[in-house]
């Protein structure tokens, strides 16, 4: 018999992850976006890296619809990025800072990493579906990761 869902998250609570926004646009052109826990690297040759979207989140389909998407790894100053793309808002990208990149999909600015993929498989995946995009372009910055762990934000000690 399967552990309980409260189980599972009491567990993976206590793993810590990075944070990741992952945008898109749909068919109409609307852009769409959504904070995201499962994003894993793939592949080094090709490039590629997969996210875990649930099957309810408004920007679900626009994934498959546009084939193209950026994943952004979120600077540990950008928690408020975080909660405006994890809320059911009807404009998460207000008062964000973007250009526009692959398939004219907004990558923010101040995002440690940006990677623009396109859609190389969708898989099902329970409630949700893994999508495996291939790397066409990276941007990364200096700083800190944004890293989530027992229901919280947490700051990394920087080296120095």
């Amino acid at each position: 018999m399967a552990i309980s869902k409260e189980e599972f998250r009491n567990a993976l609570s206590r793993f810590p992850s990075g944070v990741t926004v992952v945008t898109t646009k749909d068919a109409d052109g609307s852009w769409r976006g959504c904070t995201v826990g499962a994003f894993s690297p793939v592949s080094l040759e090709p490039p590629m890296v997969l996210v875990c979207v649930d099957k309810r989140a408004g920007s679900h389909n626009a994934f498959q619809e546009t084939g193209a998407f950026v994943v952004h790894i979120l600077a540990e100053e950008n928690e408020v990025h975080s909660n405006q793309f994890a809320s059911h808002s009807s404009d998460k990208f207000n008062g964000i800072e973007y250009r526009t990149g692959i398939s004219d999909i907004p990558v923010i600015e101040n995002a440690l990493v940006a990677l623009e993929c396109r859609l190389a498989h969708a898989h099902e995946g329970g409630d949700h579906t893994i999508f495996v995009g291939e790397i066409e372009r990276a941007e990364i910055k200096d700083g800190n990761p944004l890293v989530y762990w027992h229901g919280d934000y947490h700051k990394l000690k920087s080296k120095k």
